[in-house]
């Protein structure tokens, strides 16, 4: 691990409450909670019909390696990492897409932005890959009309 890293994690562990303890971060992690909308404000490919995807601002989350070989048309690159340090790039009154390759890491960022009152972020479920597999900007023509 290197030595910044390890300092950090030393910081926090010792700042750490005992269990149990309340501190601000608990308190905004529950009323975060308490109010969170089921399935983490996930959004299908096959919900957003070619012509809305304009309407969206769309973060790939993924390495620039990853996004310079191929993207959702449209997006911006902000490495899930980068997000929190990043967000004044990422506004707060117009819907925002954030996806991955699978959406596990582009979910960890949303979470923080969205403890940090971003109420406006969807993550794409199944990430890049099942966009591209369900037929990517065309995914919601191939399944009809879908109702969710």
């Amino acid at each position: 691990m290197k030595k910044p890293v390890c300092l950090a994690l030393f910081g926090l562990l010792v700042a750490l409450p005992a269990f149990g303890e309340e501190t601000p971060a608990v308190d905004v992690f529950e009323e975060y909670l308490e109010f969170a909308e089921y399935q983490g404000g996930n959004i299908l490919p096959e919900q957003i019909p070619a012509a809305e995807w304009d309407k969206f601002f769309v973060v790939d989350t993924r390495r620039p390696e990853d996004y310079a070989r191929d993207h959702i048309p449209g997006a911006v690159n902000i490495e899930w990492r980068k997000l929190v340090s990043r967000r004044d790039e990422i506004p707060q009154e117009q819907p925002v897409i954030v996806y991955c390759n699978t959406g596990s890491l582009s979910a960890q960022g949303a979470f923080a932005l969205k403890v940090l009152g971003y109420e406006n972020v969807k993550i794409l479920t199944g990430g890049y890959d099942q966009f591209k597999a369900k037929g990517g900007l065309r995914a919601y023509e191939r399944v009809g009309s879908p109702t969710f």
